[in-house]
């Protein structure tokens, strides 16, 4: 169990993990025939490669967003308002 608090960025980075797997998953089934010397896939199959970038630039808004959110805490609490 954990007993952790969630952050505000903590979902973005569990999205782009699975997106980024997602698509490294798809890089290697595409790049797998390159070497085996069969059929290569349509151009299509390549476009769903991309999603490690995407699944890499989510995790990073997260963390990111998580960061500014904890700094934000940071702050209201060394300075508490009068």
């Amino acid at each position: 169990m954990n007993t952790e608090t969630s952050h505000a960025g903590d979902l973005l980075v569990r999205i782009g993990g699975v997106v980024f797997l997602v698509g490294a998953l798809a890089t290697l089934v595409t790049v797998a025939p390159l070497f085996l010397g069969t059929e290569p896939f349509p151009a299509p199959a390549y476009f769903v490669c991309m999603l490690m970038g995407v699944g890499f630039a989510t995790a990073a808004a997260g963390l990111v967003r998580s960061a500014a959110s904890q700094r934000r805490e940071a702050r209201s609490a060394l300075n508490p308002p009068s």
